[in-house]
């Protein structure tokens, strides 16, 4: 019985409190930035975390995809409606009407990002195709022109070793009024 007793303590120890420590000691050293929750931080004041979709309103905006989540990363989930709920089909319709009144495109346009939440519900990308969708609308309101505003979304634009190219919409919302 001492036996187990001691092994319990020595593993608990060593998991719950060496591995942890070590570990988050180690990730500040090698990836400070990221270690912090990829924080952009401007005047010692916090705007936001590159990993974290937040909701953008105005023409002046590109805006990013639904969340389910409310953009809360206290509590990251998908909706959970299965692709026959009506609930969420009707959600989806009355979101394409208002993206393709306020774009000026017709509802069969619209990139299917801009439509369905993701997985987490704090997605802070959209596609390519979904930025190109909005650019007329924000360099209309910025007094841009289209290629300005266009290059900036390929500035912008992610692409990685996997996965499909990206563009981060606090990112380039940020870029776009000089913060970054």
């Amino acid at each position: 019985m001492i036996k187990a007793w001691r092994f319990t303590a020595v593993f608990l120890l060593l998991c719950g409190l060496l591995y942890p420590v070590l570990t988050t000691w180690l990730a500040r050293g090698l990836f400070p930035h990221q270690a912090e929750g990829s924080l952009i931080v401007k005047d010692g004041r916090v705007l936001g975390s590159e990993l974290l979709g937040q909701p953008f309103s105005g023409a002046r905006y590109f805006i990013g995809r639904p969340s389910a989540a409310g953009y809360d990363p206290r509590v990251a989930a998908g909706s959970n409606l299965a692709v026959s709920n009506p609930a969420l089909r009707e959600r989806v319709r009355q979101d394409a009407q208002a993206i393709a009144q306020r774009e000026g495109v017709r509802p069969e346009q619209i990139p299917p990002d801009l439509l369905a939440a993701s997985g987490s519900g704090l997605d802070p990308h959209i596609s390519p195709e979904s930025a190109r969708l909005q650019v007329a609308r924000v360099a209309k309101a910025r007094g841009l022109s289209p290629q300005a505003v266009q290059q900036m979304v390929d500035q912008y634009t992610e692409r990685g070793l996997l996965g499909q190219p990206r563009v981060n919409v606090l990112r380039l919302n940020l870029a776009l009024d000089g913060v970054r």
